[in-house]
């Protein structure tokens, strides 16, 4: 690993426990609107809010990984374990992988992302994701690992899917753990002192 690859996950590390989910469908409206008429962030943003994957495996994909799907997933290497790990697509997501497939010419070995530099880098994805927040009015906490917790952060609130789901999905040890990452609160529930004998 290299010194730069070294900082990034280091500062990506840092990065996953201070960022924040968006917390709003109407924000979320807000964001995709304001990237509409450019196709790679649109699809960017897109993706990472409809999927599970981590901000640097979301800039390592590849146009070969996605330019065929007809399923409802795509296959990556998981970078600790280095197996195979499946990320399932939804409609929106694999519409708008197709619209930025055919927004320019990409080559099969190109990043899906790509930049001047060839490809995008995490803390580049970190800027965006609070430029976009910026520019929307929201205040807190946004970076690269927001786009992820906020898909968790509505399958749990918006969606109802139980919390050990969501455990399993983000290969988290525990519930607390899961929780702490997406920035769920308890909820003092003091009803039961209301209860009567």
């Amino acid at each position: 690993m290299t010194a730069e690859e070294n900082n990034t996950e280091q500062g990506e590390q840092s990065e996953s426990q201070k960022s924040e989910p968006i917390r709003s469908t109407k924000e979320i409206m807000e964001i995709k609107k304001l990237l509409i008429d450019n196709p790679r962030n649109s699809t960017l943003f897109t993706l990472g809010i409809n999927t599970t994957l981590m901000p640097n495996e979301l800039l390592h994909l590849k146009v070969h990984q996605v330019k065929d799907i007809k399923e409802n997933s795509i296959f990556i290497i998981n970078q600790e374990s280095e197996k195979p790990k499946e990320i399932t697509i939804n409609r929106i997501s694999y519409r708008s992988i197709k619209g930025l497939l055919k927004s320019e010419k990409y080559e099969d070995d190109d990043y899906l992302f790509k930049s001047q530099r060839g490809k995008l880098i995490v803390p580049s994805l970190h800027r965006l994701v609070n430029k976009w927040c910026d520019a929307i009015g929201l205040t807190g906490n946004y970076g690269s690992h927001t786009l992820r917790k906020t898909w968790g952060y509505h399958q749990y609130h918006t969606y109802g899917t139980d919390i050990s789901k969501l455990v399993k999905a983000f290969n988290h040890s525990s519930q607390k753990q899961t929780k702490d990452y997406l920035c769920l609160e308890e909820k003092n529930d003091f009803n039961f002192y209301l209860n009567e004998l």
